[in-house]
């Protein structure tokens, strides 16, 4: 294989070692480090695909390097920030410290799925593997942050993180309808519309936070959170 073949794969595996990495920070409780470690590997795990396209470097290899990069920087990473971040608020470990480990298994799951799903080229069903760790991570790294906001008062108590976890979990591997933000010529404009309206959204987010002096962490949650609601809406009146 060609050097040129193997370049996706080169950055396919810099998604995983930040990953790796951002483990190691996370079992420190530096969340703050991790969660900048988890966007590189987001960043990397997007620059695969478009070297793939843009080489015509498809490969199996490619493909099952990329899902075992993704299980780690966004299936493991954010279940053992949940865990450990819900450990260190409670000041103790109880056995609802386990559940947010819950989520790298899920996130196995619809990974697997989406590998041998058809339907999915275009868009989603069931929350993406990466959505979901950025929704865990900014958690974790804005509670880092501030650790008087209520959210830190949430996350010390035994139900929320739980929740959290279950509902995570739940919308990985169900078949809610969810757009992807990849732009293609071919798109409609029901889906060119969706996706604009969500980087409105997003941009309202880091301009909130800017104009409070928030750390940046929160326009991530915001907009994540934001993602799965617009698209809830968007099945319940089949838009």
């Amino acid at each position: 294989m060609t050097i040129k073949k193997n370049i996706p794969n080169l950055i396919t595996s810099l998604n995983l070692l930040c990953g790796v990495i951002a483990l190691v920070f996370a079992f420190k409780g530096r969340f703050d480090t991790a969660f900048c470690l988890m966007v590189a590997a987001a960043v990397f795990d997007f620059l695969d695909g478009f070297a793939a396209r843009l080489l015509g470097a498809y490969s199996d290899l490619g493909k099952e390097l990329d899902s075992l990069a993704d299980v780690v920087s966004f299936g493991v990473l954010p279940s053992i920030m949940l865990y450990n971040l819900m450990k260190t608020c409670m000041f103790t470990e109880s056995w609802l410290c386990w559940i947010p480990l819950l989520i790298a298994v899920f996130s196995a799951w619809r990974l697997g799925k989406f590998n041998i799903d058809e339907r999915q080229k275009s868009g989603f069903l069931g929350l993406p593997t990466p959505a979901c760790a950025m929704i865990c991570g900014s958690l974790c790294s804005y509670i880092c942050h501030d650790p008087t906001c209520f959210l830190a008062t949430w996350a010390a108590g035994p139900i929320f993180i739980p929740v959290l976890s279950i509902v995570l979990c739940v919308l990985l591997v169900c078949e809610l309808p969810m757009f992807s933000m990849k732009f293609s010529k071919d798109d409609d404009s029901n889906l060119k519309t969706k996706r604009i309206s969500f980087l409105v959204i997003v941009l309202a987010a880091v301009l909130i936070c800017l104009l409070y002096r928030l750390d940046w962490s929160l326009a991530v949650l915001l907009s994540f959170i934001c993602y799965i609601l617009k698209n809830l809406v968007y099945a319940i009146f089949r838009v």
